[in-house]
């Protein structure tokens, strides 16, 4: 090989080198900037995008209704459902809390010879004294009194934000279902013509992977909150009744969601109790409930209805939490459902697309 020409392969693998650590460098800076931007964007994306979620699960009702129906007044009737359904929801977990809350008293008197024993075996067993937990309680009057006068303040500012993001997000929901057509024709009309027929399959399959996946989930979610009030309530738990709803809720964060589950019942069960046979009944419950949700309930309610990878699914519920908290947790699957739809039916971005699926691809297919 010439010398010169051996110099112009070292500069040319140089450069090639050069141009995939830019382009890394630009991945990871856009994606920083956009998290970062979709932080600051909580209040203002929360709602809108949970309202689209919400507006695709409705979407095949409200296209029944409109058959006899027009257009807003189909989409007024689809909005109201679900804001009766939610509200449902709300008013039961809402009246499951205020019994609890009328036992706290008694959970308390239970609750103290267990924590005794607790310091008893700290102050035994470790470097804790008495006089570190009488100066703890301390710090803590001292602590609730100087923030006690805030409290109701961020109480009130907090109540009022939720109301204030709940009202809209139906609002959303009626002009997301109304004009919907509009939004599509506009989606159609900015790209070219001869990609019309791509963009019109692309919108459709996103359409309706999500509903498919939100109404299996909320099948899922009834049956396992009734096999959790079984199992519950046969143990001998007196707020089972909340515990199921909670548990079942908690199912819509993959993975995570059955661990806190679990935790919590044995908080409000278990620990309030302190008998071993309530134990072993919330550990039976729930290994029953999860056996049959993995193994029964999951293939043929919910099935493949999302088709993205086990890891991919860990990743974006987690990075849902740090963006948005539990709001991030629950959409973040269904919106990166349709992102995966998108990216499989665009050439250039298909790559990404088989990367977050779960199907296996042909190396050799076109």
């Amino acid at each position: 090989m010439p010398f010169p020409f051996f110099i112009f392969k070292i500069k040319e693998i140089s450069m090639y080198k050069k141009g995939i650590l830019l382009k890394v460098t630009l991945i990871v800076l856009t994606s920083y900037f956009l998290i970062l931007s979709l932080v600051e964007a909580q209040n203002f994306l929360a709602p809108l995008l949970t309202a689209f979620i919400m507006a695709l699960i409705i979407l095949p009702f409200v296209q029944k209704l409109e058959k006899k129906l027009s257009r807003s007044f189909a989409a007024l009737i689809g909005t109201i459902v679900l804001f009766i359904f939610s509200l449902g929801i709300v008013l039961l977990i809402s009246l499951q809390v205020q019994n609890f809350v009328k036992d706290l008293p008694q959970i308390k008197e239970k609750m103290e010879p267990k924590i005794e024993q607790l310091k008893s075996y700290a102050t035994q067993n470790t470097f804790l004294s008495e006089d570190d937990f009488k100066s703890g309680k301390q710090d803590e009057s001292v602590l609730n009194s100087s923030l006690e006068s805030n409290k109701t303040a961020g109480y009130l500012t907090s109540i009022t934000a939720f109301i204030g993001n709940y009202l809209l997000c139906f609002i959303y929901i009626y002009f997301l279902l109304c004009y919907r057509r509009k939004f599509k024709r506009f989606l159609i009309r900015i790209f070219p013509d001869e990609k019309e027929d791509q963009v019109r399959v692309i919108l459709q399959k996103s359409i309706s992977v999500a509903p498919q996946y939100m109404i299996g989930k909320l099948i899922l979610m009834g049956i396992l909150a009734v096999l959790y009030a079984i199992g519950l309530g046969i143990s001998g738990i007196d707020n089972f009744i909340l515990i199921s709803l909670l548990a079942s809720l908690l199912t819509l964060i993959p993975y995570i969601g059955n661990i806190i589950g679990i935790l919590i019942a044995i908080a409000l069960g278990y620990v309030t109790s302190g008998e071993i046979s309530v134990l072993i009944g919330i550990i039976a419950t729930f290994s029953i409930a999860q056996f049959v949700e993995s193994y029964i309930l999951e293939p043929y309610v919910v099935g493949d209805r999302v088709d993205l990878h086990p890891f991919v699914v860990i990743l974006v519920v987690v990075i849902g939490n740090m963006m948005w908290g539990v709001i991030g947790m629950v959409i973040a699957i269904p919106l990166m459902a349709i992102i995966s739809v998108v990216f499989l039916h665009i050439p250039l971005l298909r790559p990404y697309g088989i990367l977050l699926s779960n199907n296996k691809f042909d190396d050799n297919e076109s």
